[in-house]
């Protein structure tokens, strides 16, 4: 992670909401680190139909060893950066997957 633009994870009630940059296309799909504040994700699915997204969610939930149904897009359908809601984890597992990269 880089010291200086951290990810601003905001906690809620239930959980966790931060920003998600999205690559969609990626021939090496998965982590790919921060980027302005965002954690950066790969995927391979292109930006049709809601695969990307859909894709987007698989990987946030693996990613954070949690269910798919918990991780949550509430902003940015359609745009590249993301904001993802997270139910049943704190901010420490973003800081920790931030941390590996």
């Amino acid at each position: 992670m880089d010291p200086a633009n951290p990810i601003t994870v905001r906690r809620t009630g239930d959980g966790i909401v931060f920003p998600v940059r999205v690559v969609p296309r990626a021939s090496h799909p998965g982590f790919a680190g921060v980027q302005d504040g965002a954690l950066k994700l790969r995927i391979a699915a292109p930006p049709l139909e809601g695969r990307a997204n859909e894709e987007c969610i698989r990987l946030i939930a693996g990613l954070l060893g949690v269910k798919k149904s918990q991780v949550t897009i509430i902003a940015g359908h359609t745009a590249r950066t993301k904001t993802v809601a997270v139910a049943g984890t704190g901010p420490g597992a973003v800081a920790a997957l931030s941390a590996a990269s």
